[in-house]
């Protein structure tokens, strides 16, 4: 019975001595009854009461009023006049994505966003919303509905420039989108699913310059802001813009395999959506041209084996039958050194003269034919 006694004491000792070691070197926790975590609001992932380095309040509020939702549609006396360029968008991973009903037979009809770009009614959004329409509404954030006529259209670079009969309106504000830089936090306004009116998403700019070919055609102009703000059907036509509202782009199209966002979206960029309305504002549709000539940049090969006299510019092989450097009198062997004063050292310099050219404009070549130089004033006709 002592030893049992003795036992029990050192056990209990044991016992004290280890629960004043732990608490020693235990961490204080401190217990508070009936408390529960604070909700903290957030934007762009930074707490507001930290101090968030900005949002989107005042780009959303200035920019909404300036994007509209576009309904456009195709009467049956349309859809029997015979046409080019009816097809669908759809296909691929690439996704236009606003087309809705028959593609194939009977009038098309379809829904998308536009962006006001004068106080007088001026409306751009893309070609692949309204290309194919004759009837044109246009809704404004206000709620007020007008009917739009089409200025004009350029497939290239699938922009289209829109009227409507309407005073004192709020335009979007041009940035500069040259000054666009990658990571930048852009925020996209548009209209999707159609029944989403005048929604707001933010991303951040994730690639710039890019050509993902999705516009149809061997003229095709794609220099996309590549974004990871959510667009869906229904959004072409919106605005792409930077913190401060100002527009930076044109929301055109998606990466997708289901038809849906997928995490990536592309823009026409906002200083070549303005040299595109400008184009359209003086000739109305606007249709691409070509030289009609076909070859490869001097180098030391060609030089050798065609004994050229010049080691700079574009070697003409041969040309398109018909085709406007033909008609001008461009002859294969000519070498092309200098196009509209610009200096021509190979086939891509070429390829940047010609870029925007478009039917009707005059192109003068300075040419290198048997080691003598001529100009020949080349100009551009539909269809070539």
């Amino acid at each position: 019975m002592k030893q049992f006694g003795l036992l029990l004491a050192a056990s209990i000792l044991g016992g004290f001595v280890a629960f004043v070691g732990f608490s020693a070197i235990a961490p204080s926790v401190t217990v508070m009854e009936n408390q529960s975590p604070k909700a903290v609001l957030t934007s762009a992932g930074y707490g507001l009461d930290a101090g968030a380095p900005f949002d989107f309040v005042k780009a959303a509020e200035k920019t909404t009023p300036a994007v509209v939702h576009i309904e456009a549609s195709e009467t049956k006396a349309l859809t029997q006049q015979p046409s080019i360029g009816k097809d669908s968008p759809f296909g691929g991973m690439f996704d236009f994505g606003e087309l809705f009903g028959p593609q194939f037979f009977g009038p098309k009809n379809g829904t998308g966003s536009g962006v006001i770009i004068s106080e007088d009614g001026y409306i751009v959004t893309n070609n692949h919303v309204v290309g194919y329409a004759d009837e044109i509404k246009v809704s404004l954030s206000d709620k007020r509905e007008f009917t739009a006529i089409k200025v004009g259209t350029d497939p290239s670079t699938d922009l289209a420039l829109l009227k409507i009969d309407a005073t004192g309106l709020s335009p979007v504000a041009f940035a500069d989108s040259d000054n666009v830089q990658v990571g930048e936090w852009v925020a996209a306004v548009g209209n999707p699913f159609s029944y989403l009116k005048s929604t707001v998403t933010a991303g951040i700019v994730s690639a710039k310059g890019r050509d993902i070919d999705i516009i149809q055609g061997e003229k095709a102009i794609e220099e996309f802001i590549q974004t990871d703000a959510a667009i869906n059907p229904g959004n072409s036509g919106g605005a792409l813009v930077n913190i401060d509202g100002d527009l930076i782009g044109i929301n055109t199209a998606i990466a997708t395999p289901t038809g849906v966002f997928a995490g990536y979206s592309f823009a026409v960029p906002a200083n070549l959506v303005q040299k595109i309305v400008k184009e359209i504002k003086e000739n109305g549709d606007i249709q691409r041209a070509r030289l009609g000539v076909m070859g490869d940049s001097v180098d030391p090969e060609l030089i050798k084996e065609h004994r050229l006299k010049t080691d700079t510019g574009f070697y003409v092989a041969r040309l398109e039958p018909g085709s406007a450097a033909q008609l001008a009198g461009v002859l294969p062997g000519d070498v092309i050194v200098e196009a509209n004063g610009n200096s021509i050292g190979g086939y891509d310099d070429l390829v940047d003269v010609m870029e925007f050219a478009k039917v009707g404009d005059t192109i003068n070549l300075k040419v290198n034919r048997k080691n003598k130089f001529m100009t020949i004033v080349v100009r551009l006709v539909k269809g070539i």
